[in-house]
């Protein structure tokens, strides 16, 4: 008998993996749902477990993986940032995500940080609330057709965001260092050196896996190279951007705000980015439909089933990428 542990995540659904597993594997499958939120609680709770389907709480670390005899490493989201990968592939643990599941959500989610940053509404909402009436709290306003957008990383979020915004007549650049500018060109979007685009955009969403290389790669300097009517967006991981160099250039009013989906601690405790009139912050929900909620556990279904099954699963994550 298989048996695969599931972190008690509420974006992770038993019955829709009892319900693929049942039908793909050809042996009988324990499944059973656990607490994890920390290496020693996943030590505990996948022992003798075939797979584990985790979250982004739980560290899957190489002592955690060195302990347990696991065949697979299921994460539910796009990123494998809680994840060594390496350490798993010089074990034989596939680690496998879900790279698509929500791209059109996060897109959309991303876009409305923008724009709702950029028109003020925050603002003006709190202001006619306190019975105001003036367009000139939101102060300054760009239109949007004059504007810049810059994204920094260029998947399959940034692009689909790209051919959002273009609808709206800005010009578009991006920094990508594993795309090619034809492959850019083709939603309308010029490359762009990390610096270049700082210095050309107005507006700049951040899109990029959290990796040794982009922690904190939105740091003062880039964020200096902005002007007080620009808006920075993340929806990417908290820690690619400096979140101290954002506060500082927001209290300066260096840029004019910051929609954020992701911070560096979550969910947040005492982080001064989230009380402010010129941010606006959701608790990492850009990626949510019931759809996307639906996509994700049945594509991990059917990555544990393959695996289970002695064979290659779509979502498997290449510990060779370039992006790792």
């Amino acid at each position: 008998m298989a048996k695969v542990v599931l972190s008690a995540f509420p974006m992770i659904d038993p019955e829709t993996y009892r319900e693929v597993l049942d039908e793909a594997v050809d042996e009988p499958v324990e499944i059973e749902v656990a607490q994890l939120g920390s290496t020693e609680r996943l030590i505990e709770a996948a022992a003798g477990a075939d797979a584990v389907v985790t979250d982004i709480d739980t560290p899957v670390t190489d002592e955690a993986l060195g302990r347990l005899d696991l065949r697979a490493v299921v994460r539910a989201a796009v990123g494998v940032d809680n994840v060594d990968v390496g350490a798993a592939a010089e074990r034989g643990v596939t680690v496998t995500r879900a790279p698509d599941y929500c791209t059109d959500e996060v897109a959309i989610h991303s876009v409305s940080l923008l724009l709702a940053c950029l028109r003020s509404l925050k603002a003006y909402d709190d202001h006619v609330v306190d019975d105001g009436w003036s367009w000139e709290v939101g102060r300054p306003i760009r239109r949007v057709s004059a504007s810049t957008v810059g994204f920094v990383s260029f998947g399959p979020i940034a692009r689909r965001a790209a051919e959002q915004i273009a609808g709206f007549d800005a010009d578009l650049v991006a920094y990508d260092p594993f795309v090619e500018a034809d492959e850019m060109a083709e939603y309308g979007v010029e490359k762009a050196d990390f610096d270049e685009l700082f210095d050309r955009a107005d507006h700049v969403g951040v899109y990029a896996p959290l990796t040794d290389a982009t922690r904190g790669m939105v740091d003062a300097d880039a964020l200096a190279r902005l002007d007080e009517s620009s808006v920075v967006v993340n929806v990417s991981r908290g820690p690619v951007v400096d979140a101290d160099a954002l506060l500082d250039a927001l209290e300066s009013e260096t840029i004019k705000g910051a929609g954020l989906d992701v911070l560096a601690e979550e969910p947040p405790e005492d982080d001064p980015l989230v009380d402010r009139d010129d941010t606006i912050v959701t608790p990492h929900a850009a990626w949510y439909s019931e759809a996307a909620r639906d996509d994700l556990n049945r594509s991990g279904a059917v990555d544990v089933a393959a695996v289970l099954n002695g064979e290659t699963p779509d979502g498997r994550v290449d510990p060779d990428a370039d992006w790792l």
